[in-house]
């Protein structure tokens, strides 16, 4: 059985929010995370906008005493109670908020959650692309964890780049 020690799911939403422009996305971005949500309304979606700031801050850091004090901070600011839930036809799982909350509370610690256990795992998986110009976060999920980049893209158009400059050189 292989468990994902890099903050599985909560982590990637975190990342995927952290990467919103707007609060337009955010129902479609919980959906794609495997979030069980029927509806956000625009004042939610607006707040869990308002949570990308924070999420950002941790990719962002890259010493992990600051990154423990602001997932600290975040998992005090969203703390529940974790409960083992099962709905929907789906094994059971954990739900980092307490019964009846609110989604915004529901997203807050589950992102909060899933960005500690990446902590805990791995401090140097959460990372910010190294492509000039590019500030998207990821998680690096890759067997050896030296990812630098968001995707092949970027990676390409540094190494292209690199590449045409020592040929001119």
């Amino acid at each position: 059985m292989h468990f994902n020690p890099y903050g599985g799911p909560g982590a990637q939403l975190a990342a995927a929010l952290a990467n919103l422009a707007s609060a337009d996305p955010v129902l479609a971005t919980l959906h794609d995370h495997g979030m069980a949500v029927t509806a956000v309304s625009p004042a939610e979606a607006l707040a869990i906008h308002d949570w990308r700031p924070r999420l950002r801050e941790v990719f962002a850091t890259s010493d992990v005493d600051a990154r423990v004090a602001l997932l600290n901070q975040l998992l005090a600011d969203s703390a529940s109670a974790p409960y083992i839930s099962r709905h929907d036809g789906k094994p059971p799982h954990l739900h980092y908020h307490v019964p009846g909350g609110s989604i915004v509370d529901r997203v807050r610690a589950y992102t909060a959650g899933g960005l500690a256990h990446l902590l805990c795992e791995d401090p140097g998986r959460a990372a910010v692309c190294d492509r000039p110009g590019c500030d998207t976060v990821f998680v690096d999920t890759s067997r050896n964890g030296r990812r630098r980049f968001c995707a092949t893209r970027c990676a390409t158009r540094v190494y292209v780049a690199d590449h045409r400059r020592r040929r001119t050189a």
